[in-house]
């Protein structure tokens, strides 16, 4: 079982849903986790403490200090042992804490405080869910590197129908199961990633370059590393950080860098992704000083520079998956299934400048996936994040069964 052995906190917020959260917490017990409750005071309001503890086998956390002996409880210790913690039911008012750091209780100090992932379960009226300060809210917690499990529709407590009911117990199970069960999709693979822009030089202080800011390839090299695989990140001159001890940077600014670095890299990979904008052309000749203005017109002689997706299509062994990339501006789908072929690639994955909320610079992005067998699969726009989880899904269905 993926959730035997592991330690859960438990987060119980004031709403009628609170009752829901007795079935949770029994059926993670039953999977054998190991599950501390952790309730606000107006949680208590909804579910006793005593039920909870029952259940639990574990006293309930719900103040900084016990009231009969002053025992202090350590959010920070709680942060500690947790494998994952878990909010549900989520009211609007904690998410509201939570997304701006408002430490007034217990459940949000030992928020603050977890270095675990956080899966956190809304329930509330449709209005209050539909809200624009609760959707700013929701989102500036999934920026951060939460989990948000959609609340399902139906009736809800104020006999209103609509959006906002707590998922129920038995699919925060599952949805808790697979992101364990995930953490291990690539276990003992190397996966070598490009990401951001390369810079050629015209003189030492020009270049030719794109808006490329490395977004999305880091966010494919976090999920890669989360899925358990050793991880070689190529980086292009960009101001990111990488945070998983299981990525190994190796940074670069030119072309002919990246190129050299990949290839090398690519031997011992298991996958490579290739979400790096390279830049497909360099100055034949660059200048050791800076380049003067003057009144004539200036031409730039440009000369193409290697093709690393290419020669790496080109040594790629069969039990090799290689991945590309492809943002477009026009006949999206045509240039993208061009490239599959030419590349020798498993699966393309397709962005256009055209789609709102994609490409360079955003936090977003909308891609489609287009793979070798044909089978083409659109996705909406979403978190970067969000989108490195779907491509490495895939790409650890494709390293697994070569």
């Amino acid at each position: 079982m993926t959730l035997k052995g592991k330690h859960i906190v438990l987060g119980i917020t004031g709403s009628i849903a609170a009752y829901k959260a007795a079935y949770l917490l029994r059926a993670f017990v039953k999977k054998g986790a190991e599950v501390q409750v952790v309730m606000t005071p107006a949680g208590k309001e909804f579910i006793t403490p005593v039920t909870l503890s029952a259940l639990s086998g574990k006293p309930v956390v719900s103040e900084f200090f016990t009231a009969n002996d002053g025992t202090w409880h350590s959010h920070v210790d709680l942060g500690l042992w947790a494998d994952v913690m878990v909010i549900a039911p989520a009211t609007a008012a904690s998410i509201g804490k939570m997304a701006h750091g408002v430490a007034d209780n217990m459940l949000i100090t030992t928020y603050l405080s977890s270095k675990a992932p956080v899966f956190i379960a809304p329930a509330m009226d449709l209005d209050m869910f539909a809200h624009p300060s609760t959707q700013n809210n929701l989102n500036l917690l999934r920026s951060y590197g939460n989990h948000i499990i959609e609340p399902a529709s139906g009736e809800l407590a104020s006999h209103l129908e609509g959006k906002g009911r707590m998922e129920e117990p038995d699919r925060i199970v599952a949805i808790i199961e697979e992101f364990f069960a995930s953490q291990q999709a690539l276990a003992k693979k190397k996966v070598m990633i490009t990401a951001g822009p390369t810079y050629e030089k015209l003189d030492p202080v020009r270049f030719i370059g794109n808006y490329s800011s490395g977004k999305m390839g880091f966010a494919i090299a976090e999920a890669c590393a989360q899925a358990g695989a050793d991880v070689t990140l190529i980086a292009g001159p960009v101001s990111l950080k990488t945070t998983h001890p299981a990525i190994k940077r190796i940074d670069v600014e030119s072309a002919d860098e990246m190129y050299d670095a990949a290839v090398s890299a690519f031997a011992e990979s298991d996958a490579a992704i290739m979400c790096a904008a390279v830049a497909d052309y360099k100055p034949a000749v660059r200048c050791d000083v800076k380049m003067k203005r003057s009144a004539d017109d200036m031409t730039l002689q440009l000369v193409p520079n290697r093709d690393i997706a290419a020669a790496l299509g080109a040594i790629k062994r069969e039990d090799q998956c290689l991945v590309g990339f492809a943002l477009e501006t026009n006949d999206e789908e045509a240039n993208a299934q061009s490239k599959l072929a030419k590349k020798n690639l498993d699966f393309v994955v397709l962005n256009s400048l055209q789609n709102p909320g994609a490409g360079f610079r955003h936090d977003t992005n909308r891609v489609t996936i287009i793979e070798r067998n044909g089978n083409v699969t659109d996705y909406p726009c979403k978190l970067k994040s969000e989108v490195a989880t779907d491509i490495v899904s895939l790409l650890a269905q494709y390293v697994n069964q070569k």
